[in-house]
């Protein structure tokens, strides 16, 4: 067996599509996917890439994915890698492809100068928490996830002002 990992092209754009429905589907939130293969496709692989995908293999087949942005830190004052979605396929569980993704954005992130790499967990997830655990990464308790957006976000923006000077 031959664990690989490559960057995404955009003829991967297919495939990325079904690994984010599959995760939906793993997280219980497939209701929540509405995103357009176009657009999608626009903000990874066009003029000004707002992500990046690496792809997992195994014996020359995607089975997993992870996707990525950069982040800053102040305290820091460097940037950080925020793994956004990371996904391997429930038979290639186990392979060690998981563990890949993660070392590649780990070296991808050194290379970088990162300060960091950081993502979010669902806390049911208790497999993979302790996965993540397994690999040296810490929960971070005494901090709770924000989010605006849909109709909140259009209404906050709504509200910017502009100074005349």
């Amino acid at each position: 067996m031959t664990v690989s990992i490559r960057s995404a092209i955009p003829a991967d754009l297919p495939l990325i599509a079904d690994l984010i429905r599959a995760l939906a589907d793993y997280e219980k939130l497939a209701h929540e996917v509405r995103f357009d293969e176009a657009v999608l496709a626009q903000k990874l692989f066009g003029p000004r890439p707002y992500a990046e995908v690496i792809i997992g293999e195994i014996d020359g087949a995607a089975q997993g994915f992870a996707l990525f942005f950069h982040n800053f830190s102040t305290f820091e004052g460097k940037p950080g890698v925020y793994l956004e979605d990371l996904f391997v396929q429930p038979a290639a569980r186990g392979s060690g492809l998981g563990k890949a993704l993660l070392a590649q954005l780990a070296a991808i992130a050194v290379e970088r100068d990162c300060a960091r790499l950081e993502w979010s967990v669902l806390d049911w997830n208790e497999p993979a928490i302790g996965f993540y655990k397994s690999l040296g990464a810490r929960l971070m308790d005494d901090w709770t996830v924000m989010r605006v957006d849909g109709a909140a976000l259009q209404h906050l923006g709504a509200h910017r002002r502009f100074s005349a000077d």
